[in-house]
């Protein structure tokens, strides 16, 4: 693969970096507090870097997404590409296209997914939905939901529409989280039976490609803490074992991105990629968590601090290590797949 990114996904890439860098303050953020920030999303959608997705690709925006972690932005711009955007542009038929692109690329509508859902959700012959989802990324700001029923099949559904309940539940998850509750909800079939795999993939990849800059901006605390603050006159940043543990954060997130480029780019360009994105999210699940935990740990005392701004890193890092599946979990998935795709046709071993 290829990892220069194109003259469009590096023009994108720096404009969000931009925009991130300028309004995703840490007293915005204290503000926000688990909540979104609408001024931010504005900006984002005005400078056309939701619609430009269908442009530049998962690759671009994964990079994106990195820029977006460095800064624990809180907009729901991976939900709605992931679970909006790029499901409908791929699955969608020509009305739903019609219908729903501009608004998702506006920023008028607001998607997120009920992924994993692990068979919680029904689905009756006339397309209605009954079952609950515990934890949906952004819900109190969606206006669509994908949700996955139990045969793997995917509906999109409107959450004001009738059987939708209130997504009651508080979480300490900075993005606007919920319970999906569906009571016989209306809901519109999108895609074949190969859209879920497909969706799912691209989802994992992107959450690690978000996970990357999570940690790419903790570790940058980290170094700009510890060089700058003394212990017995000289800076943290000169002992050994803080040395070392900045070196092993710095590989482990070089990991998470490389993987989430290499899911991503296999994806853009048609190749399987199951195994790639599942790779992406267990080193963003397992190194992520490595890497928050260190950030945290350099700052010694600062670190405990809740409101201090690495603590959001903490949090974010965490909170995705959660969504992705805990590694043993996607790890057990991999091997399953890997084994599957190794043995001889007809060996039932």
């Amino acid at each position: 693969m290829d990892f220069h990114p194109t003259e469009e996904q590096a023009a994108a890439a720096g404009l969000a970096a931009r925009i991130f860098r300028d309004l995703a303050t840490h007293e915005r953020l204290a503000a926000a507090g688990t909540g979104s920030d609408a001024e931010l999303w504005k900006a984002l959608t005005t400078a056309g870097l939701t619609a430009a997705v269908e442009d530049i690709g998962l690759l671009g925006l994964v990079l994106l997404l990195e820029e977006q972690g460095r800064t624990t932005a809180q907009v729901p711009y991976a939900a709605t590409c992931v679970y909006g955007i790029l499901p409908v542009a791929a699955h969608g038929s020509a009305e739903q296209r019609a219908r729903l692109l501009p608004a998702l690329g506006s920023g008028e509508a607001v998607a997120t997914g009920a992924f994993p859902a692990r068979g919680r959700i029904t689905a009756s012959p006339d397309g209605r939905l009954t079952g609950t989802a515990p934890v949906v990324p952004w819900l109190r700001d969606a206006t669509h939901v994908l949700v996955p029923d139990a045969e793997r099949d995917l509906w999109l559904v409107r959450t004001d529409a009738p059987g939708v309940g209130t997504p009651e539940v508080e979480t300490t998850a900075p993005w606007s989280a919920g319970r999906l509750t569906l009571a016989g909800a209306q809901a519109e079939r999108l895609g074949d039976a190969t859209a879920h795999d497909e969706v799912l993939a691209t989802a994992r990849t992107a959450f690690a490609g978000l996970q990357a800059g999570v940690c790419a901006g903790s570790l940058a605390r980290a170094v700009e803490y510890t060089s700058t603050r003394e212990q017995f006159g000289r800076p943290l940043s000169t002992n050994q074992g803080v040395m070392l543990r900045a070196a092993d954060a710095h590989m482990d997130t070089e990991a998470i991105r490389v993987t989430a480029y290499e899911a991503a780019w296999r994806i853009d360009e048609g190749l399987p990629a199951r195994e790639h994105a599942l790779t992406a999210a267990w080193w963003a699940s397992e190194a992520g968590k490595r890497v928050v935990h260190t950030g945290q740990h350099l700052h010694g005392g600062m670190g405990a601090d809740l409101d201090h701004p690495v603590h959001r890193h903490f949090l974010w890092g965490r909170q995705l290590d959660e969504y992705l599946g805990c590694g043993s979990e996607l790890l057990a998935e991999l091997g399953a797949l890997l084994s599957d795709h190794a043995a001889p046709e007809g060996d039932d071993a």
